[in-house]
């Protein structure tokens, strides 16, 4: 949730990530930061490559949770958590990382320890993640797969 807040607050967001205001944000800051612009100051030049990538990373982060990118991708999402089982997962802080049997990992935001370890305990995993992680926490699709985990 840090990250999530903390990226909003880079790009001026302030609920939902709407695509289009998105890329107007991003696309001022960019030409903003460019580290081109800053040819001649070595320091401003490096702060300015080091805020570029995170202006990136956040971009791309917010496209990934956006709403029309969850509903472009709604139907695999969907598939994914009816039909196939959890193969892995983990919990850093408060970020749970599922990766499902067909090989797609998926970021669950905002899981907080207490519920992770009811997850861990629960004696059908599947079943407690489709009624308390899956409809409850913002999530993305993880670029890792079952091979990377």
């Amino acid at each position: 949730m840090k990250r999530i807040n903390e990226y909003k607050k880079l790009f001026g967001v302030e609920k939902e990530v709407e695509l289009k205001t998105l890329k107007k944000s991003y696309r001022d800051l960019v030409k903003e930061w460019h580290p081109d612009k800053f040819q001649d100051n070595d320091e401003a030049k490096e702060e300015a490559e080091i805020k570029s990538r995170k202006i990136i990373d956040g971009y791309h982060f917010l496209v990934s949770i956006a709403p029309e990118t969850k509903a472009a991708n709604l139907e695999e999402y969907t598939e994914t958590i009816t039909n196939s089982g959890i193969a892995d997962y983990q919990h850093k802080g408060l970020l749970l990382e599922i990766t499902f049997l067909d090989g797609s990992t998926y970021e669950y935001f905002g899981v907080t320890k207490p519920v992770y370890i009811k997850m861990v305990n629960s004696n059908k995993l599947n079943r407690f993640a489709k009624r308390t992680i899956y409809p409850n926490y913002t999530y993305r699709k993880s670029k890792r797969t079952l091979e990377n985990a």
